[in-house]
This record gives structure tokens, C-alpha cells and sequence, in this order.
């Protein structure tokens, strides 16, 4: 009977544990599928959210602290796209500065135009209508942790997304491109290569990419009407600048001789970011803010130069990197020492795909880290398009 009773006991006590280790294999294969769903590729629909949440924040830490039209009024080129806008729907120049392309002031024209709201919110609409666009387009290109962290990590492409400038217009424009080139819509993609050359000059290169992977393929009756679209694209925009300054290059020519020590636009790699750094010193925030990002597209320049992946992906996307080698090497080399290195991280943003694309190995993949550093992201843009003195100085007088 004893011996009964004592077995009894172990089989429940057996019972039981074999109920914890059940429970805890239960447990660990849980904690297990959660770490493998937040180490799952972000879908469009999330990295559209990763976007809103970065600019939500962006747009509540602007407000507490200043008003945010008068942001965007004082904010790098924005007052000077909404005169060129203006004077585009009046179509009168007197008094008008050459300088910026012409191509978001004419999106920014036809926006205003059409919805009767005023420049600056034309510029707010294009602007960010514009970079949810490049975002879909860049998921659709590379997947959805290039997406994702494209959205936000530069503070750059935060700042002109919620404040306004070419960037995010340029960047729809040439990823729509490149879009169209993968599905071989060759004439589309030259359309769109074009426009995106309207709004910042080195566009240029995407169209000699697909004028490059023509003529590779042999289809020249189709690199001809391509060219001829890019030309036709060119010649209407070069016109209006010919009858109106009687320089059809105006706009090109303005770049030369700001902040430049010598006539030539381009010269030696990283010289001009050194002479830049000794002769016009900046906050300690924004020298590690630029050498961060001088450091990280080096980076992916390195592993670009030695992956055998990378060259794969070379040999099938010929037009993308064509576009990314050349941009990379003039980024590097722009021969104005004054915005050489501080406006470095803004040059960098349409490689920064193809930068993730070399480091992805090294990607910490976690979307939990994702939606942690949207929101972090949002608030230090904020913080760094306000100026982090002008900040401390509010707090002080708050």
C-alpha cells in the first residue's frame, strides 16, 4: 500500500512537470515567433506608417516650440521656390533671383494653380505628397527594409518632406524612372528621368544610364525616341530662361561661384569637405552629424567597390548604378568648401538606397528598432531644422 501511495505521488509529481516543461516550450516557442515576426520585412502599408509617424512627430515637436509656417518661410530654399512659384502663375520675373532649378516651382505653379491655395502650402503638398511617394516606390524597388530605413534616418529628407524642397519631388521622379526601366517602359522612364533633371541638375545621369543600357541591348530605334524625349523635356524648360535672362543655362550657371574658391564646380574627393571644416567652423552636433554620414556612405562606397553581390546587382541594374556611381563621386568632390561638408548628408540622399543595399548584411533587421528611431528621428529633425542653440535659448527664456 505504501509503495502504491508512493508511486502515486511521483506520477502526479511527473504529471506535473511534464506540465511546466510543456508550459515552457509553449512559452519559448511564443518568444521565439515573436522575435521571428519582428525580424519579418516591413509590408508597404508599414513603412507608409513608419513615414506618417516620423512626420507626425516632426510636425509636434515644431509646434511646441515655434510657429510652423514661419518655419517653413525661414527654412532653407522654401522662400525662394515660393517667389520663383509666384512669379511662374503671374509669369513675371522682375526682381527674380536665378538660382534654384525650376522644376518643383512648376509643380509647385500647376499644384497652386489648380487648387487655388497659396505657395506655401503648394510647396507643403507637393513636398510631402511627393516623399510618401518615393517611399512606395523605393519598397516596390528594394524591399521593405530599405524602405524603412530610407524613411528615417536622414534628417535631411525628414526636413524637406515636412517643410518643403526639391528633394522629395526629385526622388519620386527618379525612382519612378527607375520603376519604369525594370519594366522595360524605356520612353516613360526617360520622361520621368528627364523631369527628375529639371529639379536637380545630376539627374542627368539617369538618363545617360538608359541611354547606356539601350545601347547595350542593342535597341537603338528606341534609345533615339528616348533621347529625343529627354531633349524635348530640355529644350522647354531651357527656352523660358533664354527669352526671360538670355541664358537658356541660367539656372546651371548659378551653381558655379557659391562658396567655390575657384571657377571649377568639381574637384579633388573630400578636399573640399576638409578645407570646408578648417576654414568655416561649426557646432560639434552638426560635424558629427556630417562625418557620420561621410563615414557611412563611405562605407557603402567600400563595399560596393569589393562585393561580388553588389557587381551582381550592377550587371542587372545597369541605370541605377549608373546613376549612383557618377552621383556618388560628385558628392564627394563638390568644390565649395562652405556647403561641401555641412549640406553633405542632404547630397547623400538619393544614394542611400543603394548604400543600404551594400551594407544589408550589417542591417540591424528589427522593426522594433524601426518604430523606436521613427519617433526619435521626427523629434531630433525637428530639433536640428529649429537649431539646437535657438532650442536652449527658448528653454532659457521659457
Amino acid at each position: 500500500m505504501l509503495g502504491s501511495g508512493h508511486s502515486q505521488k511521483e506520477n502526479h509529481i511527473m504529471s506535473l512537470s511534464s506540465q511546466e516543461t510543456e508550459k515552457t516550450d509553449i512559452l519559448q516557442g511564443w518568444f521565439w515567433r515573436q522575435q521571428a515576426d519582428w525580424s519579418r520585412e516591413p509590408s508597404a502599408r508599414e513603412v507608409l506608417l513608419l513615414a506618417f509617424i516620423t512626420t507626425a512627430t516632426f510636425f509636434c515637436v515644431v509646434c511646441t516650440v515655434t510657429s510652423y509656417p514661419s518655419l517653413i518661410d525661414n527654412f532653407g530654399d522654401s522662400s525662394a521656390y515660393m517667389s520663383i512659384a509666384s512669379a511662374i502663375r503671374r509669369w513675371n520675373f522682375q526682381d527674380v533671383l536665378v538660382k534654384q532649378f525650376w522644376g518643383l516651382p512648376y509643380a509647385m505653379a500647376a499644384t497652386s494653380w489648380l487648387t487655388r491655395v497659396s505657395d506655401r502650402t503648394a510647396l507643403l503638398i507637393v513636398s510631402f505628397t511627393s516623399s510618401i511617394v518615393t517611399v512606395i516606390f523605393a519598397w516596390r524597388l528594394w524591399g521593405g527594409w530599405v524602405a524603412g530605413f530610407f524613411a528615417i534616418m536622414n534628417f535631411d529628407w525628414m526636413q524637406r518632406s515636412a517643410l518643403g524642397g526639391s528633394e522629395p519631388l526629385f526622388m519620386a521622379l527618379l525612382l519612378g524612372s527607375f520603376l519604369a526601366v525594370r519594366r522595360e517602359r524605356w520612353l516613360w522612364a526617360s520622361a520621368l528621368a528627364a523631369l527628375a533633371t529639371v529639379v536637380r541638375p545630376l539627374g542627368i545621369f539617369a538618363l545617360v544610364g538608359i541611354a547606356l543600357a539601350l545601347l547595350l541591348q542593342g535597341r537603338y530605334r528606341t534609345l533615339i525616341t528616348a533621347t529625343l524625349i529627354g531633349l524635348v523635356v530640355g529644350v522647354l524648360y531651357a527656352f523660358p530662361l533664354l527669352r526671360l535672362f538670355g541664358d537658356p543655362l541660367a539656372t546651371v550657371h548659378s551653381y558655379q561661384g557659391s562658396g567655390q574658391s575657384d571657377p571649377w564646380l568639381f574637384g579633388l574627393p573630400f578636399y573640399a569637405i576638409v578645407k570646408g571644416t578648417i576654414l568655416y567652423p561649426a557646432p560639434f552636433t552638426n560635424l558629427i552629424l556630417a562625418f557620420g554620414w561621410i563615414g557611412f556612405v563611405s562605407a557603402g562606397v567600400v563595399v560596393m567597390a569589393k562585393s561580388a553581390r553588389f557587381h551582381a546587382y550592377a550587371k542587372t541594374h545597369v541605370v541605377e548604378v549608373a546613376f549612383a556611381i557618377p552621383y556618388l563621386l560628385l558628392i564627394c568632390s563638390y568644390n565649395s568648401p562652405y556647403w561641401a561638408r555641412g549640406s553633405f548628408p542632404r547630397f547623400a540622399i538619393p544614394v542611400i538606397p543603394f548604400v543600404l543595399i551594400s551594407l544589408d548584411r550589417w542591417l540591424p533587421k528589427d522593426r522594433r528598432l524601426l518604430w523606436t528611431a521613427a519617433i526619435v528621428s521626427g523629434g531630433l529633425g525637428a530639433v536640428s531644422a529649429l537649431g539646437v542653440a535657438n532650442i536652449v535659448a527658448l528653454v532659457h527664456r521659457g
